[in-house]
């Protein structure tokens, strides 16, 4: 049986073959675990701008509510004030 004389160069092709797919693998799941991260930081991003919307929404709700029930106070005791007498 006679040796190839081609049979480094093949070699070579095949190994330089295997590199190229091992180094696209990796940059292949690199890609899908920095879209994964971006993904998780741009959901906890909008979970804090929801959670703040919703925060000043509910504390603005609460100050009118807050500032109704004063007014309704204050509209009772002056009619109650209105009802007492005077004693000298």
């Amino acid at each position: 049986m006679l040796l190839n004389p081609f049979s480094p160069l093949t070699f070579i092709k095949i190994t330089s073959l295997k590199a190229t797919t091992f180094f696209l693998l990796v940059l292949l799941i690199k890609s899908n675990l920095l879209r994964l991260k971006g993904g998780l930081i741009g959901g906890l991003f909008a979970l804090i701008l929801i959670s703040g919307l919703l925060a000043s929404t509910s504390i603005a709700i609460g100050s009118l509510i807050f500032a109704y029930r004063v007014k309704n106070k204050t509209d009772e005791d002056s009619t109650v004030q209105d009802l007492e007498t005077v004693n000298i």
